[in-house]
């Protein structure tokens, strides 16, 4: 039996997780906690894509290739009919996360506009965040 092909994809700015507002986010670099994520759970495949690209976001979440994706996808969260558009246009399970609880933060990030076409959502947990998703693939 093959194992299950989970994509990790990051919106804008995740790529500056160690280095921007660790106070929010955290001091660890994304790269460094996936590798932790791929020893967490050795029986899932899992891939890493961080995209500030709209577009790029969602050709990944349209590649016919995965099993599941979880998703962070940053302010598009708040903004992104596409990607909304993208997540309910393909069959594969989709997990929204976020690192902090956005709905401790300012108002405009209250509102997920890809919440009601993911399977779920998790957020306010930091990093662990990703690793509660995964759990709903494992």
């Amino acid at each position: 039996m093959r194992s299950k092909q989970i994509l990790v994809l990051n919106g804008p700015n995740l790529n500056l997780l160690g280095k921007r507002e660790p106070e929010t986010y955290g001091a660890k670099s994304f790269e460094d906690y996936f590798v932790e994520l791929q020893t967490t759970f050795p029986s899932l495949d899992l891939s890493y894509q961080q995209s500030n690209l709209e577009g790029e976001l969602i050709n990944a979440i349209q590649s016919a290739q995965w099993d599941g994706i979880v998703i962070n996808a940053g302010g598009y969260t708040h903004t992104s009919v596409a990607i909304r558009d993208a997540i309910a246009a393909v069959t594969t399970p989709v997990v929204e996360v976020h690192i902090s609880n956005v709905t401790q933060r300012e108002v405009f990030r209250h509102e997920s506009m890809l919440s009601p076409v993911c399977v779920g959502c998790i957020f306010g947990f930091g990093l662990k965040s990703y690793e509660l998703a995964l759990n709903y693939f494992n």
